[in-house]
């Protein structure tokens, strides 16, 4: 999700200040994307200069207030109906690091799959008491948008887990053989891959 397109989609719910804006992106992803004030203010100076938002003066407390134009609602509304492309999300760094793992001399990457999956499932295991402690039926809009998000992060968490024991039996499976007479590891190359429970 664009900083961008999130002051948009806020923005096309009526007029909101900086801090506003700050405190409702927070609410709407659970605080999984805070973002500094800063941020706030130098996209809405994009999205001013783009003609996308409006500055409409101050409040009572003298905070600038920004209201969203046609051009914006159609920005956002064109960004709500396009699918997000595997290519435009950033870099996935643990794809990165397995794979150079891999061709690293020196590198078990069994251990560092392994190390990867206990902090995987420690997540896990985070966000599934998370979302057992939260109310079952959303009560406002916030609550539905924050429940999403968690989800979203449980869903990720599992599918990284089957990963990383699908990368644990590749690396197994693939390992260059030893020379003779070097030594062998502790545990056999094809020991069974334990089973992780989700």
């Amino acid at each position: 999700m664009s900083i961008r397109h999130g002051l948009l989609a806020l923005l096309s719910q009526g007029p909101r200040y900086g801090y506003q804006l700050r405190a409702e992106f927070e609410a709407s992803t659970g605080s999984s994307w805070p973002l500094n004030i800063g941020q706030v203010y130098s996209t809405l100076s994009r999205l001013e200069r783009d003609d996308l938002v409006t500055r409409v003066g101050a409040d009572d407390e003298g905070r600038f207030v920004y209201r969203i134009t046609a051009a914006g609602r159609d920005d956002v509304l064109a960004w709500f109906a396009t699918p997000v492309a595997r290519a435009d999300r950033p870099r996935d760094e643990l794809a990165i690091k397995l794979a150079m793992a891999v061709t690293t001399p020196g590198v078990d990457v069994r251990q560092v799959v392994q190390a990867q999956r206990t902090a995987t499932l420690r997540t896990l295991q985070d966000l599934t008491r998370v979302k057992a402690a939260a109310p079952a039926e959303p009560s406002d809009q916030g609550d539905r948008a924050w429940r999403l998000v968690l989800e979203s992060m449980i869903f990720q968490a599992e599918a990284e887990v089957r990963w990383l024991d699908h990368c644990e039996a590749f690396a197994v499976r693939t390992a260059p053989a030893a020379p003779p007479g070097a030594p062998q590891d502790a545990a056999p190359q094809d020991a069974p891959i334990e089973e992780t429970s989700r």
